[in-house]
């Protein structure tokens, strides 16, 4: 039987095709089994459609009415609901064991660190669907020109990224539960992912300034990894101090065409809150941006881009033993937290549709399992579109919403048996 180019090779370094059909079945007498299932929804993802009504029409008459054939959207949220998480956790660890093996996760400018970044991020927000495991509050809105207020019902999840590879490879997720917060939350996945695949598969964690609270460097610590966090005011002794020894002359300069950026260090600063000493990095960044100036119209000028100074001042918190090196690692270290703000959750929101409500109404495991799919889905499409994609084209860049195309015509066209 010939088979689709992304799961020949996901089959080829991942063996994927088998540990898939080692998941186990969460229903007694299942009529379609879950390897069925499981492909729709996981190639469903990765061809970027965003529900699961639109993917029971391309099992029924578009792309992969073949590959899989009819299988309607009842049926697949039946069985969503009725399986479990975690061997799909354990599905996603095993991929990233493998990537590391593969040497996917070493990166050059961490100095062969494993550098992940912890953030949250709010999904399905709804004045009317909801689930059991739904967080809620109450919001003013407008309906028909008139101010209500009403429940809105909402999820958050924490994610945990590596971002000191090339691309970032997502470990995981986890729903936050309503008697916890975002801390709470990623507290408890980091545990769970510490568990399955072990204290010393990654080096370091950088996250905000929501992070920097003494039980959750702790924590950190107790796990014997590195941290570097964001300062900012919910820290204000702490960012007081940093604010008040970091004057002077700067003890790394560095200048260039596009930026001018200075940096002061403070190996050890009293942090009263926690009753410790931690390190401190404090960032002063001057840009020059292209910006289109907007004018009235009567101004003489016409309407274009200029060049503008953007200055940004930063503070970051750290535990990492800096040694000779030079303070810039820890500034390249802490910047590497937007990675998962700015490419992580943009493109799985976005592209990936992690925010588009199937099967969410009273289908809390339903959407948890879709979710962490989905999750799986984009982290093995990214892997395949920088190692595959990318690294054998010498036409332009496609882009990542594009591959999701070209893998869905790719099920329509005839291909060669690969196996």
């Amino acid at each position: 039987m010939s088979r689709h180019r992304l799961e020949v090779y996901l089959d080829k370094v991942f063996d994927f095709s088998q540990r898939r059909a080692a998941l186990p079945e969460g229903r007694k007498y299942p009529r379609i089994p879950w390897s069925t299932i499981f492909d729709a929804v996981f190639l469903g993802a990765a061809c970027q459609f965003p529900s699961l009504h639109q993917l029971e029409a391309e099992c029924g008459t578009g792309v992969l009415r073949t590959r899989i054939g009819p299988l309607s959207e009842d049926a697949m949220a039946y069985a969503l609901e009725r399986q479990s998480a975690a061997p799909l956790l354990d599905l996603h660890c095993e991929v990233a064991r493998q990537l590391k093996r593969n040497g996917v996760l070493h990166s050059s400018w961490a100095r062969g660190l494993v550098v992940v970044a912890v953030d949250g991020i709010e999904i399905c927000s709804s004045f009317v669907r909801c689930c059991p495991g739904c967080l809620e509050r109450r919001v003013h809105h407008k309906v028909d020109e008139e101010l209500r207020e009403d429940i809105q019902y909402y999820h958050r999840i924490s994610v945990v990224s590596v971002v000191s590879s090339a691309f970032p490879v997502p470990l995981g997720l986890r729903f936050q539960a309503r008697d916890e917060d975002e801390v709470a939350c990623s507290l408890a996945l980091l545990e769970e992912l510490s568990q399955r695949l072990g204290r010393r598969f990654f080096d370091l964690l950088v996250a905000d300034a929501l992070y920097l609270r003494t039980p959750f460097v702790k924590a950190l610590e107790a796990q014997g990894w590195d941290w570097v966090i964001n300062l900012k005011d919910n820290q204000p002794e702490l960012l007081a101090e940093a604010q008040r020894t970091t004057d002077g002359e700067a003890h790394y300069q560095q200048s260039d065409s596009q930026q001018q950026l200075r940096l002061w260090y403070q190996p050890q600063l009293y942090w009263a809150a926690a009753d410790r000493s931690v390190q401190v990095l404090r960032s002063e960044r001057v840009q020059s941006q292209r910006r289109v100036q907007l004018r009235p119209p009567d101004s003489p000028k016409p309407q274009g881009k200029e060049t503008i100074e953007v200055e940004s001042t930063n503070f970051y918190a750290c535990h990492f033993e800096l040694g000779n090196v030079s303070p810039l690692f820890l500034y390249q270290l802490g910047r590497s937290r937007w990675i998962i703000d700015t490419e992580v959750f943009q493109t799985l929101t976005t592209d990936s549709h992690l925010k588009k409500p199937s099967v969410h109404h009273d289908r809390q495991q339903a959407f948890l399992v879709l979710s962490m799919i989905r999750l799986l889905a984009y982290t093995l499409t990214l892997v395949f579109y920088h190692r595959q994609v990318r690294s054998h084209e010498r036409t332009p860049d496609r882009g990542f919403r594009r591959l999701a195309q070209i893998l869905a015509y790719l099920f329509l066209a005839p291909r060669l048996d690969s196996s």
